[in-house]
């Protein structure tokens, strides 16, 4: 390597220089480290955009596809108060206020001896609006009565409390 040196160069070089024509192994070795930290970084930001619907996923919250909306909303406009939205929806928890009522009717309809769940769709519109904004009936026979419903079974020997159920329906 002494004859290559220029000679004004001085004969004490430091290892990371390296001779003319050989690879430099601290330019190959930094081009590792610096892909390694990219990706690391990449893979590490991403993660973290995906923090409040990884949260909100793994607790089953109603709100989940809210949160994964968020999360992707802030991770393509980079507006950073769109993720302080999902965190703080992944945590919250939102009753869900759709079972109890589901139950609730299903109840009543199956007092009134419809099936559960086909009340809804037994219904006929009472009224249809006009143009003029009032109310006619609807085509519909108008004066034939409503067809008798079955009433609810009740216990072979009547007591007080069947008879006061009874007269309650």
């Amino acid at each position: 390597m002494a004859e290559l040196l220029h000679p004004q160069a001085t004969h004490h070089l430091p290892s990371f220089i390296t001779a003319p024509g050989e690879t430099d192994v601290l330019m190959v070795v930094t081009a590792f480290i610096l892909l390694g930290a990219v990706v690391g970084f990449g893979v590490l930001f991403l993660r973290l955009h995906a923090l409040p619907e990884h949260i909100a996923h793994s607790s089953h919250k109603v709100q989940m596809e809210l949160v994964s909306v968020l999360c992707l909303i802030a991770l393509f406009t980079h507006m950073h108060i769109f993720w302080i939205a999902a965190l703080i929806l992944a945590f919250i928890e939102i009753p869900n206020f759709g079972q109890p009522l589901r139950r609730i009717a299903g109840s009543v309809e199956k007092m009134a001896g419809i099936e559960p769940g086909e009340g809804a769709a037994a219904q006929e519109p009472a009224a249809v609006a006009t143009d003029a904004g009032h109310a006619e009936p609807a085509s519909a026979p108008a004066h034939r009565p409503a067809p008798a419903r079955p009433r609810p079974a009740v216990a072979a020997t009547p007591s007080a409390e069947a008879e006061k159920e009874l007269s309650h329906a």
